[in-house]
């Protein structure tokens, strides 16, 4: 037991595609869901929010309440399934065909160097919860994000965080910042410094903390919250990736997103 989980979100409208499955959907010949199962195969548990049609033996499947709810209120419904030993959880949209147990083992190599007294501290994102957010700073349906070469070559990585997993193991750089506490996640960001909230690796205390302290603010629900309302005062672990394969953020909001997908498969 590694005390580590992952919860897939796969309860959106896919509106930006006439409101299909869109999780269903095949890349490289695989629904998009199968394939971010795979990517966290190792994990203790994984659960499944939302519509999944059949599943591999052993993954659970939850309901945010209500239907629909956003992704948020999803992440609250997995949360409430994990184990009492568990201790972080991935947190990752249903639609990252390209994700990988290698993108996700830099996640967690990312999470546990904070703990190292010699790696440098995360980010504080200390304006998260204003009123003024975007529903969502992790590429959402109505915000694309970008994919481009510029992501830092540069690797940055602790003698004690865990080993790689894969021979595909490539190298990030995490954002060195000045805040002095253990970060509450790590998450990738993309070329332009964006943060792919549903890419993330959390501390699973943290977030609950996060869920809590978000859903006290909207009245005890959680329903239609803002994913970037979860950092409000959260230090987060920023990781760019940087390897030669394609970006294992890379979500398909649309037909053409698919496409691309099935061409960095082939």
């Amino acid at each position: 037991m590694t005390g580590y989980a992952a919860i897939l979100l796969a309860g959106g409208a896919a509106r930006r595609m006439g409101g299909v499955d869109k999780p269903a959907r095949a890349v490289g010949g695989r629904p998009m869901l199968h394939r971010v199962l795979d990517a966290v195969a190792d994990a203790d548990q994984r659960i499944v929010v939302g519509s999944s049609g059949p599943l591999p033996r052993g993954v659970r499947t939850a309901r945010e309440d209500p239907p629909g709810g956003g992704p948020v209120a999803a992440t609250a419904a997995g949360l409430a399934l994990l184990d009492p030993g568990t201790t972080t959880v991935a947190v990752l949209a249903a639609d990252l065909p390209l994700l990988t147990t290698a993108a996700v083992a830099e996640l967690r190599r990312a999470l546990a160097a904070c703990h190292s007294r010699d790696d440098p501290p995360p980010a504080l994102d200390a304006a998260a919860a204003g009123p003024e957010d975007a529903p969502a700073a992790a590429r959402s349906e109505d915000a694309p994000a970008a994919v481009g070469p510029e992501d830092a070559p540069a690797t940055a990585r602790s003698e004690d965080a865990p080993a790689a997993v894969g021979p595909e193991d490539a190298p990030v750089t995490w954002r060195e910042t000045l805040d002095d506490r253990s970060a509450a996640l790590a998450c990738y960001v993309d070329g332009d410094g964006r943060r792919q909230h549903l890419c993330a690796l959390w501390q699973v205390p943290a977030l609950r903390s996060a869920l809590d302290r978000l859903a006290a603010t909207r009245g005890g629900s959680l329903d239609g919250a803002p994913v970037r309302g979860l950092l409000a005062d959260v230090a987060v672990r920023e990781v760019s990736w940087s390897g030669s394969g394609p970006p294992p953020w890379f979500d398909c909001d649309t037909d053409e997103d698919v496409r691309r997908a099935e061409e960095w498969t082939r």
